[in-house]
């Protein structure tokens, strides 16, 4: 650490130090002309959020849709969300790479100490839910192989504690891209079960649309929005944007890598549905794949190597979703305290940081090891509560991309302004539906299903 000889403070602290190393690199390609190089060095924040949001309870949520409903609707909806979270997310990354502060710390200093601590305390309790589902979906793969929850707790608690261990974002952020591209197993498990190539054309005219019961269409539906953006992957992607080091030169290959993201996220969600849309007229219903059911189901009708494939695919998403949503509970408690928040700083000199990244992970951990938790209902209403509590961080996201304060002439355009209006209107529409169907059903003032 540098210390002034006449006032004895700290002028750059080790974190200082770790981030200017990763911005020389950075400087260097980019001097030099190093396009596919600086690429490489400026990805990560976009895929992991996006990869990160392909979690366990997503990818149940996607195979159950094709479960219940075959391959129709939800194929070509999942793009058009995707599409949606890309310009959230993309909002996200410049506010971070323009302002070097991230969501809840911004949150916080422009519109005060009780929206900041709103939007952690809503951020903590999705979070928590969502990190229950994570280890649930390790625990439904490993249930495929005859492993129990203690081996799930122990898989991602080990995975926390080891990616932390680098000391650097650097290394942190690398670490976990290696796993996220094991999603793409989901694609794998589709190609494997052999779906029929024109009823995947023919359902890009959004047909056939989803038939029976409402409330269960609603839950489907809430699930698959919350599948592809959720507060957590707000707060993420701008606070390892800010973490990364990037700045306003770094917008242009920040859309390159959530644009990257969305697809790769798109496809595999897409694979999810089609392995999914194997075990449809199978009779049992969405209820009927809890355990390990989803993988064991597929390798009843599609062979071993669909189910093994889906199996490994179910603890890769929830490894990825450990490590990121952790990290994003990690940020938020940093932010909002005041202390630092970064993986570049040491443990001692970041002990909320590290503390809340392991503590959440920890809760969650034994949460899962309660005798007959609900499993699948778990997976699918973590995607729903991420629905309900959205539109509150999406207004504040919006709000900070128009401040010309903090963005100058990085501020929103008009047209992502109507898009993001759009995208609010949406999910709050979606989140409501669901919520009032449930709610009229609980009182009887309508039928269930």
């Amino acid at each position: 650490m540098t210390v002034s000889p006449l006032l004895g403070q700290p002028l750059l602290s080790e974190e200082d130090h770790a981030r200017s190393r990763d911005r020389s690199r950075v400087h260097h390609a980019r001097f030099h002309g190093k396009r596919g190089r600086l690429l490489w060095l400026l990805v990560g924040p976009g895929i992991l959020a996006m990869l990160g949001e392909n979690d366990g309870p997503s990818m149940i949520a996607y195979a159950s849709d094709g479960a219940e409903y075959g391959i129709g609707f939800f194929v070509p909806l999942i793009p058009c969300l995707f599409l949606m979270s890309f310009v959230v997310q993309e909002m996200c990354m410049r506010i971070g790479a323009v302002t070097h502060r991230g969501y809840g710390e911004l949150v916080l200093q422009r519109y005060g100490r009780l929206w900041g601590w709103f939007g952690a305390g809503d951020l903590c309790l999705t979070n928590l839910i969502t990190l229950i589902a994570e280890f649930v979906a390790i625990r439904v793969g490993l249930a495929y192989f005859h492993l129990g929850a203690g081996v799930a707790v122990a898989l991602g608690l080990v995975l926390v504690l080891f990616t932390l261990s680098g000391g650097r974002y650097w290394r942190w952020e690398r670490t976990v891209l290696g796993i996220a591209l094991f999603n793409g197993l989901f694609l794998l498990a589709a190609i494997l079960v052999k779906p029929d190539l024109g009823t995947i054309a023919s359902s890009l005219s959004f047909q056939p649309f989803p038939h029976g019961s409402l409330n269960t269409l609603l839950l489907l539906l809430a699930s698959t929005i919350g599948a592809t953006v959720t507060p957590w992957m707000i707060f993420f992607q701008q606070s390892a944007s800010a973490d990364k080091g990037m700045t306003p030169k770094d917008v242009r290959h920040g859309r390159y890598d959530t644009g990257l993201g969305a697809v790769l996220a798109a496809t595999f969600g897409i694979g999810a549905l089609i392995a999914g849309a194997a075990l449809l007229h199978q009779g049992s219903g969405i209820q009927g794949f809890a355990g390990a059911g989803f993988p064991a189901a597929l390798s009843h009708v599609a062979g071993g190597a669909v189910g093994t494939v889906f199996a490994l695919g179910l603890i890769e998403a929830g490894a990825v979703a450990i490590l990121t949503i952790s990290a994003s509970t990690a940020y938020a408690a940093g932010e909002c305290v005041g202390v630092s928040h970064s993986f570049n700083a040491s443990p001692r000199g970041a002990a909320v940081f590290y503390g809340a990244n392991v503590g959440v992970a920890l809760i969650a951990a034994a949460v899962i090891l309660i005798p007959g938790a609900p499993l699948l209902s778990i997976a699918l209403n973590a995607n729903v509560l991420a629905t309900v509590l959205l539109p509150v961080s999406l207004v504040f996201v919006l709000m900070l991309a128009n401040d010309r304060t903090l963005m100058g002439r990085w501020a929103n355009r008009r047209s992502t302004n109507a898009f993001g209006i759009v995208v609010i209107v949406f999910v709050s529409i979606c989140g409501a539906a669901y919520g009032i169907d449930s709610f009229l059903q609980t009182v009887h003032l309508i039928d269930g299903p």
